[in-house]
């Protein structure tokens, strides 16, 4: 396996081990929550707040299992493994056509390439570690933090899929590396086809995805900040915006493909959460599994009242 695609699926495997552990402990903490309320009622002390989110554990493991595998699938057999550049095709790479904006990404120093490259990795899994930290030690979302590691991890693997299998992502696009425009490579550093790869930023997306996760998450449980939004969601962008600049220093994506990734990633981390937030009774969206198939249901009651689960 090439160095890229292990890192891609120790981070798969991270996801998949956080996602598994946090649905199982999820589906027993709800199966206990009645009792636990009850007594608590019965001794006159004041219950925990309503849980802010609901989310079926079992079918999104099953899912994300599901999606997982196939991200993994994806980035050894496809994403990895495109038809090399041709010799024309790399002496055709021309700087001149490249935007104004993006010939940014073809005035790095490429003597340093590979530290920025390995330094973007660890960059990434320090924002992924370091979002989930924020709500796994946060005062109010401590007590859910199980069913919240549940969310974050379907929130990446959805990020991840979208990466993987949209017509907006590599399996599609084959726009071409900055690396390709550097003749202080040669051409046997240029060929190969992961060269292909350039749209979209894949580590900007999951960083984006998780930064701003933990920011909606922290806002839905302090509805007091959310005047403060915009400033939070700007802070969120820093860490994922300045491991796209790693990313464009290891002349793996244009400024373009960095941007593509900050809004797909910022908008997975924000509309997850939000389509689980306990918010109307009205509107449902959740995962099933009912022994042969698995999805996602998203349903809108027209009239009368609906009971919503705790989770």
């Amino acid at each position: 396996m090439k160095p890229a695609s292990r890192s891609y699926a120790k981070r798969l495997f991270l996801f998949i081990a956080v996602g598994w552990c946090a649905g199982a402990f999820a589906q027993q903490q709800d199966s206990l929550a009645s009792s636990a309320n009850i007594k608590a009622n019965l001794k006159t002390v004041d219950t925990t707040s309503p849980s802010v989110y609901k989310i079926n554990p079992v079918p999104t493991l099953i899912i994300g299992i599901a999606a997982t595998a196939a991200n993994i699938y994806a980035i050894n057999n496809v994403l990895h493994n495109k038809k090399d550049l041709t010799l024309a095709e790399v002496q055709s790479a021309r700087r001149d056509v490249v935007s104004a904006f993006d010939r940014w990404a073809l005035n790095q120093d490429p003597s340093k390439r590979d530290h920025f490259y390995r330094l973007s990795d660890h960059v990434l899994t320090g924002i992924l570690a370091t979002s989930a930290a924020t709500f796994i030690l946060g005062k109010k979302t401590r007590k859910d933090w199980l069913r919240l590691s549940l969310m974050f991890y379907q929130t990446q693997f959805l990020t991840f899929a979208f990466y993987d299998f949209s017509p907006f992502g590599p399996m599609f696009q084959n726009r071409l590396r900055p690396i390709v425009y550097y003749d202080y490579f040669s051409y046997d550093q240029r060929k190969g086809g992961n060269q292909r790869n350039s749209m979209y930023s894949g580590h900007v997306a999951n960083a984006t995805a998780a930064t701003f996760f933990a920011t909606k998450v922290y806002l839905d449980y302090h509805p007091e900040m959310r005047s403060k939004r915009f400033l939070l969601y700007g802070i969120a962008s820093v860490p994922a915006l300045v491991n796209g600049w790693l990313r464009m220093k290891a002349l793996a994506h244009f400024p373009s493909d960095i941007l593509a990734g900050y809004a797909i990633g910022g908008l997975f981390g924000i509309v997850v959460p939000e389509l689980h937030r306990i918010k109307n009774n009205r509107l449902n969206f959740n995962t099933f599994y009912n022994g042969q198939s698995a999805g996602f249901h998203l349903t809108y009651q027209l009239t009368g009242q609906r009971v919503v689960p705790a989770m």
